[in-house]
C-alpha cells in the first residue's frame, strides 16, 4: 500500500515537469534595455553591450542644441580697432621722430628699428620729413595697406619726393604695422640701399654783385662757386642700380655775378675772425630779401638750412601775436622771477631775476622769459603762436634758401618751452634774419640770391598796422637799454639777443637785427649767452661797413 502511493506520487510529479506550456499567437519580442552612455557618447565599461535580434536597428541617436538658458550671455569678441587709426598713430609718431612709439606699433619690429631711422637720416643728411596719408585698403578681414606721400629735405640737394606703403594686419585682436625695409624708403626692398655721393669738380668764378672777385677768405664756399676753383656736387643714388634719385644743379659754365656785396662779406668774414666755435654770420637787404653777405664756418651750408633753437630771438615772433591779441608795446606786464604754468611746469628769468610790473617793451628788452611765457598761456593756447609763425615768418615747409619750423604743442609745457623759442621752434640763421627783416619793413619776404624770387617761392606777408612799429620800439629797447647795452653796437641798430639751451652742451648765442636797409642774424654754436657772445661779434660787423 504504501509502495503503491510513492509510485502514484511520482508519475504526477514527472508529468508536470515534462507537459506542454501554454500556446501564444504572436512569439513575444525580446525585451532590451537601450545602453546607459556616459558625457562622452560611450558605454560605460562595466555594462556589457546589448545584443540585437536580426529583424532589430538600433534606435538613432537624438541630438539636442544645447541653448543657453535666456539669463545667460554668451561674451562677443571685441573687434580690433581701425587700421587707420593704428596708421594715423605710426605716421604722427614717424613726424615726431618718436621712434619709441612706432616701434610699439609695430608687429615683432627688429631691434635695431630707431637706430635704422636715425642712420638712414644722417648718413642721407635728411633735414626734414612730411607724410601725407591716402585713404586706407582693406585687403580682407584681417589686413589693410595705407599709400602714403612723403617729402625728404636733403641737405644740399632740396625737396626729395616718394611714395610708399603702410602695410597693416589684424594680430590678437589689434591692428599693428607690418614694417619692412621699404617702408621707410621703397629703393631699401629686397636689401637695397641709398648713398650719397659726393664729387668735387672744377667751377668758374663767382663774382660780388659790384662784379669783383670775392674778398679772401670770404667763408661763403659752400654758398657760391669759384672761390676755390671747385664745387663739391651731390647725387643720392640707389645701391646696386646706381640710379640717380636726386642731383644737384649742374654748375655754371662762366662767372656770373652774385647778390652778395663786396663790403658786406668782408666785414661779415672779419667778423669772424678769432671766433672759437662754429659759427655764422648772414646779411640780407631789407627791401628786396637779397643775400648781401653769407660768412659760414659751421658747415653744410648750415648758415641757410641748418636747425638750431633760437632761443629768446623768436620773441620777435611772439610778441607779433600778442600784438594781435591786444596788447602793445605799452601794456603793463608782470616779470617775476618765476612763474608757473596752472598745472604745468615752472619757468624762470636768467638768473631769477625779479622785475615786477613792466611794460611790455621792458619785458622784451630784459629778456623775461616769464613774461611771454604768461602772456602766451592767457592769450594764444588755441594755436595762434604757431599760426603766426607759420603763417606770417616762414616757419613751414616751403620752397626757398631758408629752413625754419614750428610743430603743434602737445601740452602747455611745449607751449611755454616754444614762446621762448624752445622745444620745437627750430630755424637757421638765414630764417631769422628774415624775422628781422620783416620787423625792419613791415613786410616777411624769403631771402633770395637772384635778382628776382625764383618760379615757386613763397608769398611776401605783409605784417598787420601796428605790428612792425611795435617791434621796431621793443628792438631799439634792447640795444639801448636792454639785453644788448653793452656790446658796443653802433647808434640805430635793433636787435634782439637770444641764448638757446641745448642739453648736455652750453646754449647757442643768437643775435637778430637790423641797421638801415641791412638785416642780419649772428649764431655761435655752443657760444654761451645771446648778449655777451653774439652781439659783440654783431657789433664788429656793423663797424667795418
Amino acid at each position: 500500500m504504501i509502495a503503491l502511493v510513492v509510485a502514484m506520487i511520482a508519475f504526477g510529479v514527472f508529468a508536470l515537469l515534462t507537459g506542454p506550456g501554454p500556446v501564444e499567437a504572436t512569439p513575444r519580442a525580446r525585451q532590451t534595455s537601450a545602453p546607459v552612455r556616459s558625457a562622452g557618447g560611450a558605454p560605460p565599461a562595466s555594462t556589457p553591450a546589448p545584443t540585437l535580434l536580426p529583424a532589430e536597428t538600433p534606435p538613432p541617436l537624438e541630438t539636442t542644441a544645447q541653448t543657453p538658458p535666456p539669463s545667460v550671455v554668451t561674451p562677443q569678441t571685441a573687434a580690433p580697432a581701425a587700421p587707420d587709426v593704428t596708421a594715423a598713430r605710426y605716421f604722427d609718431a614717424w613726424r615726431a621722430g618718436d621712434f619709441s612709439t612706432m616701434a610699439a606699433l609695430v608687429d615683432n619690429p627688429p631691434a635695431d628699428f630707431a637706430d635704422r631711422h636715425r642712420r638712414f637720416s644722417a648718413e642721407l643728411r635728411i633735414a626734414s620729413l612730411s607724410l601725407s596719408p591716402g585713404a586706407p585698403r582693406r585687403q580682407g578681414e584681417q589686413a589693410a595697406e595705407v599709400p602714403f606721400q612723403g617729402v625728404r629735405e636733403v641737405t644740399g640737394l632740396g625737396r626729395w619726393p616718394f611714395s610708399s606703403v603702410l602695410r597693416l594686419a589684424s594680430r590678437n585682436g589689434a591692428w599693428k604695422v607690418l614694417w619692412a625695409p621699404e617702408t621707410l624708403h621703397p629703393s631699401l626692398k629686397d636689401g637695397g640701399s641709398l648713398r650719397l655721393r659726393e664729387t668735387r669738380v672744377r667751377r668758374p668764378a663767382t663774382l660780388t654783385r659790384e662784379g669783383l672777385p670775392f674778398p679772401a677768405d670770404s667763408r661763403a664756399g659752400d654758398y657760391v662757386t669759384g672761390l676755390d676753383a671747385t664745387v663739391v656736387t651731390l647725387k643720392l643714388e640707389e645701391v646696386p642700380s646706381g640710379k640717380v634719385l636726386l642731383a644737384s644743379p649742374t654748375p655754371p659754365q662762366t662767372g656770373t655775378r652774385s647778390t652778395i656785396s663786396q663790403t658786406v662779406q668782408a666785414a661779415a668774414a672779419r667778423a669772424l675772425d678769432g671766433v672759437g666755435q662754429p659759427s655764422a654770420i648772414v646779411a640780407m637787404d631789407v627791401q628786396s630779401g637779397q643775400v648781401r653777405a653769407v660768412a659760414d664756418t659751421l658747415g653744410g651750408k648750415r648758415a641757410f638750412n641748418g636747425l638750431y633753437p633760437p632761443g629768446s630771438a623768436f620773441k620777435v615772433v611772439t610778441s607779433a601775436a600778442l600784438f594781435r591779441s591786444g596788447l602793445t608795446p605799452e601794456s603793463p606786464v608782470a616779470c617775476p622771477g618765476s612763474y608757473t604754468i596752472p598745472n604745468a611746469r615752472t619757468f624762470t628769468n636768467d638768473g631769477g631775476a625779479d622785475h615786477g610790473t613792466v611794460s611790455l617793451t621792458t619785458a622784451f628788452a630784459l629778456s623775461c622769459n616769464t613774461t611771454f611765457v604768461r602772456q602766451t598761456y592767457e592769450r594764444l593756447r588755441d594755436d595762434r603762436l604757431r599760426a603766426e609763425a607759420a603763417d606770417r615768418f616762414g616757419f613751414r615747409e616751403k620752397p626757398g634758401l631758408s629752413f625754419c619750423r614750428i610743430l603743434p604743442y602737445k601740452d602747455l609745457n611745449e607751449l611755454g618751452s616754444d614762446a621762448i623759442g624752445q622745444n620745437s621752434v627750430q630755424a637757421s640763421p638765414l630764417c631769422m634774419a628774415e624775422v628781422a627783416a620783416a620787423a625792419a619793413s613791415g613786410v616777411w619776404k624769403p631771402a633770395i640770391m637772384t635778382d628776382a624770387p625764383p618760379a615757386g617761392s613763397p608769398a611776401q606777408v605783409p605784417l598787420d598796422d601796428g605790428v612792425a612799429d611795435g617791434l621796431r620800439t621793443m628792438m631799439g629797447a634792447v640795444v639801448t637799454r636792454g639785453t644788448a647795452a653793452r656790446a658796443g653796437l653802433p647808434s640805430g641798430t635793433a636787435g634782439k639777443t637770444g641764448t638757446a639751451e641745448v642739453a648736455g652742451a652750453r646754449s647757442h648765442a643768437w643775435f637778430i637785427g637790423y641797421r638801415g636797409d641791412l638785416a642780419f642774424a649772428v649764431l655761435v654754436q655752443n657760444g654761451g649767452t645771446g648778449g655777451a657772445v653774439a652781439a659783440p661779434i654783431a657789433a664788429k660787423f656793423l663797424k667795418a661797413l
